[in-house]
Parts: C-alpha cells; sequence; structure tokens
C-alpha cells in the first residue's frame, strides 16, 4: 500500500545561519532526487525550505513547473508533483525546515492542508492552502469553510494547542466535513499546531483515505508531568489499532531513540534504520512491518509540548 507522503527532508541552518543544508531525508527508492538534493544548498526566501523560512508558517507548492521551485525536473521524473515546507521556531529563532513531497495518480485520495486565523481579521480559522490528491470535492467544500476555536479538527487544535488525533471521522460529529470525507474516502485526521506566537494561528492538518493513507501509523506522545520521559498520548495503525493498551505502560526516555532525540534538541528527526532504534515506540512499528520513522516536535512558548511521529 503506497501512502500520500513519498518523501521527507529536513533542513537545517548552516553554521553561519545564513542558508539551510540537508540534514537528513527519506527517500525510498528515488535515489538520483536524493542525490541531486545533498548537493543543494537555499538561502532565505530560496526555493521551498527557503520560502517556509521567510514566510514562517507552512508553505505549500502544489506545482513545480514555472515557480520558484529549484529541482523541478529532477522532481518531475520522480513522479513528485507536490512539496509542502514545515519551518520549526523556537520563538524566533529556526531550527529547522521539514519538507514532505507527495505524488499524484488517480489513486490517491486524502489532503494534507494549512489553516490559519489572524486574530486581528476574524474570528475564525480558514484555509491558507491545501493539497488534495484526487480529491476534488472535498477540496472545493474545505476552501469554503470555516472554524471557530474548538469545532472540526482545526477549531481542536488551535483551541488546544496541542495535537489531535481523529481515528474515524465519519463517527460522531467532531468532524465538520464528515459527510464530504465519507464520499471521497476520508476516514482518519491529525491536527497539529505550527505557530510561531499567539499572534497568529496555524494548523496543518493531515487526512487519510483507507487505501492511500498519509503514513502507515501515526503516534502522538507528550512529557510526563515531571518531565522525566515521553508517555503514549494517542494515534492510529492500519496494522495494528490497539495503541492505548500496548502503550499503556511504555515510556520514551530524553534522547532515547529519534523521538526521544527530537524531545531532547528540538529538531525534528528521521530514520530509515528502525531496527538501530532502542525505544519501544521502534520496536512497536518493526512488528507491524514498518521501517521508516519521522518525528515533528510541537513547541509553543519555547516549551516543547508534543512530538507526532508518522511510520512507512
Amino acid at each position: 500500500m503506497e501512502t500520500f507522503i513519498r518523501v521527507t527532508e529536513i533542513w537545517i541552518p548552516t553554521r553561519d545561519r545564513t542558508r539551510l543544508e540537508l540534514g537528513a531525508g527519506l527517500y525510498g527508492p528515488l535515489e538520483e532526487f536524493e542525490a541531486l538534493s545533498r548537493t543543494m544548498q537555499f538561502g532565505y526566501d530560496e526555493g521551498l525550505p527557503g520560502k517556509a523560512w521567510a514566510a514562517g508558517h507552512p508553505v505549500i507548492l502544489k506545482g513545480f513547473e514555472g515557480s520558484y521551485f529549484q529541482r523541478t525536473e529532477a522532481a518531475q521524473l520522480a513522479g513528485l508533483t507536490c512539496g509542502i515546507a514545515v519551518p520549526v521556531f523556537a520563538g524566533d529563532f529556526l531550527l529547522a525546515v521539514m519538507v514532505l513531497f507527495c505524488g499524484d495518480d488517480e489513486a490517491h485520495v486524502g489532503a494534507i492542508e494549512v489553516w490559519h486565523n489572524d486574530p486581528a481579521v476574524s474570528h475564525d480559522m480558514s484555509l491558507l492552502d491545501g493539497y488534495y490528491g484526487t480529491a476534488e470535492l472535498f477540496e472545493w467544500t474545505s476552501r469554503r469553510v470555516s472554524f471557530r476555536p474548538g469545532t472540526g479538527l482545526p477549531g481542536m487544535v488551535w483551541e488546544s494547542g496541542m495535537p489531535v488525533a481523529l481515528d474515524d471521522l465519519g463517527d460522531g460529529n467532531r468532524f465538520l466535513r464528515e459527510d464530504c470525507a465519507v464520499k471521497v474516502g476520508i476516514n482518519r485526521g491529525l491536527g497539529i499546531p505550527v505557530s510561531r506566537n499567539d499572534d497568529q494561528h496555524y494548523v496543518l492538518t493531515f487526512l487519510s483515505a483507507l487505501g492511500t493513507p498519509i503514513a502507515h501509523r501515526f503516534e502522538i506522545w507528550t512529557p510526563a508531568t515531571d518531565g522525566t520521559a515521553l508517555l503514549f498520548d494517542s494515534g492510529h495503525c492500519e496494522a495494528s489499532p490497539e495503541l492505548a493498551e500496548f502503550y499503556a505502560e511504555a515510556h520514551i526516555g530524553l534522547g532515547e531513540g529519534v523521538l526521544g532525540k527530537a524531545w531532547l534538541s528540538g529538531l525534528p528527526g528521521l530514520s530509515h534504520d528502525l531496527p538501530a532504534d532502542p525505544s519501544i515506540a521502534a520496536r512497536a512499528a518493526l512488528s507491524a512491518g514498518l521501517t521508516e520513522v519521522v518525528a515533528l516536535p510541537v513547541i509553543r512558548n519555547g516549551q516543547l509540548k508534543a512530538i507526532v511521529a508518522w511510520y512507512f
């Protein structure tokens, strides 16, 4: 089963902090695209990573041809059609930019969205941009809906300031686009707060279809109240649905595995070698047949609030 996300990159500032260089990436079989990417750097407002750095919020680029994107030919040869860049800040200090690439074909249904609220302009959160694959009806609906704090997936994330995972978008009234989502096959959702400060509010949402999930497994881990470990909060796995029961007594130490290192450093992390990861999360993913992980820290007012992980 092929996932909606095909490539993940982490770009980090160079030592003089004037440019971004590739820190790590998951490319699967796309070796030529990987080789080109490893030769490149991006300045402020340059290329997709640099645009997200300058904007200070996630940026979605739905077409490469004729744009500021600098790897167009290689991306087209690799079958990539869309890029999403997510900057990670601690206050005004850029830590990294995570870039996700998706591929488009007739079988792909799902969405990656960026929702935005400017308190000086509106009380609502509306769609800044989104990538929907072939889900045209769902995109049409999404561009015409807005959310108040606590309503819908974007509003729930906005109100709580925490990532939120919805296991079944067709069950109950928490997902306000339920009818349209069911019609196009979208059944799971994950929302992540990605705001730098309280002046502007941004939420990143991943919406998965059963046949083409964004990733095979999502997990949300939060620090224990005494700050000694990460504890499992929520998540979903296509192969092992009883995550909460399995992780009931689980914990991840500071610096332990990819998730623990993301907690320690505040930097996003990834690995294509889960057998080398000592954490219980890695062992559980391996038992479900997964070998790669991406970890994104959620930082608010200089404090790490959660680690969101997804697996391939």
